[in-house]
């Protein structure tokens, strides 16, 4: 661990940034995350792939430490008695591993974008640089932040829909029908840099997570086909998925990225002996359940019937909307408390809650033996 910087135990926690600059969105959505509840503060940044980029960005973010690239500044914020605590990992996927180990490494607590890493290999390698750092590593799947998606996780592990049978998630979206040239499809379609999967990288990670976190089960095998339809393209651009659970479970996943009129939307469904329970990230602040020979209720965002898990999480009173940058802010809230506990040598409330090292290697992995399978013409895998 890092000796060299100061061990106070209150304050706001000292953050730094690699990636998003200037003309990157998910920068921008990680800096409002971290600035919701006033837990975060940015004072350093290799904020672009150019030196120059860099210091522009930084520049405009008001920054006073900016670094040409994020070696440079793992090794220089290491030494510095208020250096930072945590670094945010906002780059394209390739870069990940290589980022992460330098901050991992020096005992600066990590915070990274979804997928872990762009090989399966890299996010193997980066659990156990991880595991041996003694720091904390937080992976921003920001729907597992939202009130409504706690309060079903909560449900299903009360056993208020019995032994689950059936889990349906769908992610589709619509912006890469036809091939496009600006910088966050140019990447993103890029397996060089996004890894092997398409849709499945990008937002079938979001969906496969959101299924085992909710539903609290493992996936043991998956069947995949996966298209690239716009003619070209070398990652997928749709992918209809088989999934065997645990205890008998069975699940399908769909993400797309060519299916027009669907904008962001995630949608899961689960179905146990006893009840079903639906959820759609476009309409976030409700959750429907349904018992069986009962008629549907509603569950509202910090309204009645809601449980304690999606009330902690919830910042105003019900029917007013919160939503992606809500809960993205939830997963940060969530780091903050950790860290926090961590300055004083304390493991953080066990309702303190987020994604993991370990679930991003799941995630990885699922993209893998999905792109596997569909070489395989669908052929079931199992997952390690």
């Amino acid at each position: 661990m890092v000796t060299g910087r100061s061990e106070e135990t209150s304050g706001r926690i000292r953050l730094g940034m690699v990636g998003g600059g200037n003309d990157a969105f998910i920068g921008g959505v990680h800096r409002i995350a971290a600035r919701l509840d006033d837990k975060f503060e940015l004072v350093a940044g290799a904020l672009s792939s150019t030196p120059e980029k860099s210091r522009e960005s930084g520049a405009a973010l008001g920054l006073d430490r900016v670094y040409d690239d994020f070696k440079q500044m793992a090794i220089r914020e290491a030494r510095l008695k208020s250096g930072i605590e945590a670094v945010s990992i906002v780059t394209p996927n390739h870069v990940h591993y290589a980022a992460a180990r330098e901050f991992l490494k020096r005992g600066i607590h990590v915070i990274c974008d979804k997928p872990l890493t762009s090989t399966l290999g890299d996010a193997k390698k980066l659990v156990k640089a991880a595991e041996s750092s003694g720091a904390l590593f937080i992976l921003t799947h920001n729907y597992t932040g939202y009130p409504m998606v706690r309060q079903a996780r909560e449900m299903v592990a009360n056993g208020e829909i019995g032994k689950i049978r059936v889990v349906q998630v769908e992610y589709p979206q619509d912006w890469l029908t036809e091939q496009q040239d600006f910088k966050q499809a140019e990447w993103r379609t890029d397996p060089e840099r996004s890894g092997t999967g398409g849709s499945t990288g990008d937002i079938g990670t979001h969906a496969y997570n959101i299924a085992c976190f909710v539903t609290g089960l493992k996936a043991e095998s998956l069947a995949a086909d996966l298209q690239a339809f716009v003619p070209g393209r070398r990652v997928d651009d749709n992918a209809h998925v088989l999934l065997r659970f645990e205890d008998g479970a069975r699940g399908m996943l769909w993400s797309s990225q060519v299916a027009p009129g669907n904008e962001n939307a995630l949608r899961l469904r689960v179905y146990g002996e006893k009840g079903g329970l639906e959820w759609a990230q476009e309409d976030p602040n409700y959750l429907w359940f349904t018992p069986y020979g009962e008629p549907k209720r509603l569950i509202t965002r910090n309204g009645v019937g809601a449980g304690d898990a999606a009330n902690r999480l919830s910042r105003v009173p019900p029917g007013h909307p919160e939503g992606y940058l809500e809960g993205f802010a939830n997963i940060y809230s969530e780091a903050a408390d950790a860290i926090i506990a961590f300055r004083s040598g304390n493991s953080p409330d066990p309702s303190v809650i987020y994604p993991t090292v370990q679930d991003g290697l799941n995630g990885v992995r699922f993209v893998a033996a999905c792109v596997q399978s569909s070489a395989r013409n669908a052929a079931w895998i199992k997952l390690e």
